[in-house]
């Protein structure tokens, strides 16, 4: 960076790329812009929807540039450029850009697609009928997941049924990521299992196929992502796939967009009555938000000014702030409007092009003649029973692993010795296989035979060691009845003793609502005690769900000072969505 400054100050450079994040770096306003405005001879601002947040890809940093562009001299022209823009979208950003905006639109049509929308409501029936469909289409292509959890396992999924397929999402390294881009535009690769962090930048012109596992939120995100098949050949297809998980991920989703008023206020009467630097650490321990949340929310405040930020630390200015309810009620209204447009769009029985057009307000909207509304689909959505019931089978067969807590909330190691083991799951919760079961289960206030005896599996096949000696149970007051027998059960399977160790003292929230780490521990440190016999062999802790895997630590934590041996803590699902 330090070379390209130079390079500017010695007019030697012709373009400037720069992301919006740069314009919250003061260096740059102070030392480079300056120099720069006078001598601009275009501002162009690429996916310039990413400044509205009633768009799909809201970023609070491109809020930056319509203050920055009070900075630059009248004469300099301003370019906006976006594929994805409904009029909602366009007027809002017209309205932020400021006067004299000129707006032109071209047409939406995208001649090479070819669409189809199939509503497959189970996960079983969609891993197999995408490990049937994918080898018969021509090139390569991208099929997009709602979560992690089902990039990364269609992917393996697919690989298993000899097809050559990576996942791609958030959790990988930048490295990594730039590797498997890297190998699908070299066609090393027949499909990537993505989430939407294969998203804008990437250009493939020869993508031949693009699939969506699950129903995106709105019409324009679908069309951005369905846009990247067919660029640069004749022929490419577009296939959105619903399922009954959906609308439950979608909401989770919209749920977590923004913090709620009392999370907020009580963010801003923090940073208030502190009146000095404040930790994000610190702010945790006070403020019920998970980490990635609480920093988006603090990122929002920066760009509006209403707080300020030194590295990690955060500062409150005087710029007055009330929460944005009435606009938040909209854009979420909006969001529902939305998901209810993309249901219209996968019952629809006209052009699929031209209810998306519509949907985008394309005023030239018009069918395609090319789409399985406008043509006979070429292909069955029917699955071979024996692969359903391959797929079926695999995704009750994917037992999860989940690390035990190394740290308190405040930072401090937990000691070796008073650490649980690494815990086993059978799946995550809703997950089309036991997961699912486990969600059935709970609603019917038992769990199956089925249901237990995979877990008797499961934990069999883990081989813990040191070996269990004896299984114990999380009580809970609001269904006591639920996970004792299930503890039980499995005691009975193993062919080990039940003993009942932990009394529930006192009832806390759900886990679920509690946010961050600092939360979590605070809202289960004091719900439970060793109240019975504590043997000292190692023992199986088992719930029924595990969320924040505070409670496991701190339950954990009591029966190794009591004198238990290692603590294996086992449940029957994972709850966060991926």
């Amino acid at each position: 960076w330090f070379q390209i400054t130079e390079d500017l100050a010695d007019d030697k450079i012709d373009a400037l790329l720069v992301a919006p994040e740069r314009f919250a770096n003061q260096e740059f306003l102070d030392d480079v812009l300056p120099n720069l405005a006078p001598r601009a001879g275009l501002f162009v601002v690429d996916e310039v929807h990413c400044i509205s947040d009633w768009g799909h890809d809201f970023r609070p940093d491109y809020r930056r540039i319509g203050r920055l562009l009070e900075l630059l001299p009248k004469n300099v022209p301003v370019l906006g450029t976006t594929a994805t823009a409904n009029d909602r979208v366009v007027n809002d950003v017209t309205a932020q850009l400021g006067e004299n905006i000129t707006t032109i639109r071209g047409p939406l049509d995208r001649e090479s697609l070819r669409l189809d929308a199939i509503s497959m409501p189970s996960r079983a029936h969609r891993l197999a009928w995408l490990s049937e469909i994918i080898p018969t289409l021509e090139g390569t292509g991208i099929v997009y997941c709602l979560t992690v959890n089902d990039a990364h396992r269609l992917a393996e999924w697919l690989r298993n049924e000899g097809i050559a397929a990576e996942s791609y999402a958030a959790d990988l390294s930048t490295d990594t990521k730039t590797r498997l881009e890297d190998r699908l535009l070299r066609n090393d690769l027949k499909v990537l299992c993505a989430t939407s962090a294969l998203g804008m930048g990437y250009d493939k012109p020869d993508l031949g196929f693009v699939i969506h596992y699950q129903s995106p939120g709105s019409p324009i995100s679908y069309y951005q992502q369905v846009g990247r098949a067919g660029r640069a050949i004749p022929n490419a297809v577009g296939i959105l796939l619903s399922g009954s998980e959906d609308s439950d991920i979608q909401e989770w989703f919209m749920q977590t967009a923004f913090p709620s008023r009392p999370e907020a206020e009580t963010l801003i009467e923090l940073l208030e009555k502190r009146a000095d630097w404040t930790s994000l650490p610190a702010i945790e321990e006070r403020v019920n938000l998970r980490r990635g949340r609480l920093q988006q929310m603090l990122k929002v405040l920066e760009v509006e000014g209403v707080v300020e930020r030194n590295g990690m630390k955060y500062r409150r200015t005087l710029k007055k702030w009330t929460y944005p309810e009435e606009r938040l009620a909209k854009i979420n209204a909006a969001r529902r409007i939305e998901q209810d447009a993309m249901l219209k769009y996968i019952s629809s029985d006209i052009c699929l092009m031209q209810i998306l057009r519509g949907l985008l307000d394309d005023p030239e909207s018009q069918s395609c003649g090319r789409c399985t509304r406008c043509v006979e689909r070429p292909y069955s959505v029917d699955a071979d029973r024996g692969t359903v019931g391959r797929a079926r089978d695999f995704l009750r067969g994917r037992p999860l692993t989940f690390e035990p807590r190394k740290q308190y909330s405040g930072g401090s190691k937990i000691p070796e010795n008073r650490r649980v083991e690494q815990g086993r799951a059978l799946g995550v919760w809703n997950d089309g296989g036991w997961g699912s079961e486990t969600r059935d289960c709970k609603e019917a206030g038992e769990f199956s035979d089925a249901l237990v005896a995979a877990l008797v599996e499961t934990v069999k096949a883990a081989r813990l060691s040191p070996k269990p000696a004896w299984v114990t149970d999380i009580p809970s007051l609001r269904a006591p009845a639920l996970v004792l027998s299930l503890a039980q059960r499995l005691a009975d399977g193993l062919g080990i003793p039940y003993v009942a160790s932990i009394a529930k003292v006192r009832e806390a929230v759900p886990q679920s609502t509690r946010a961050n780490s600092a939360q979590q521990h605070s809202n289960i440190a004091t719900s439970f005690e060793v109240a019975g016999e504590v043997p000292s062999g190692p023992v199986i802790l088992i719930d029924d769900l595990v969320d924040s895997r505070w409670t496991m630590t701190v339950v954990g934590e009591a029966l190794l000072e009591a004198g238990a041996g290692a603590v294996h803590p086992v449940v029957l699902a994972v709850t966060t969505p991926g």
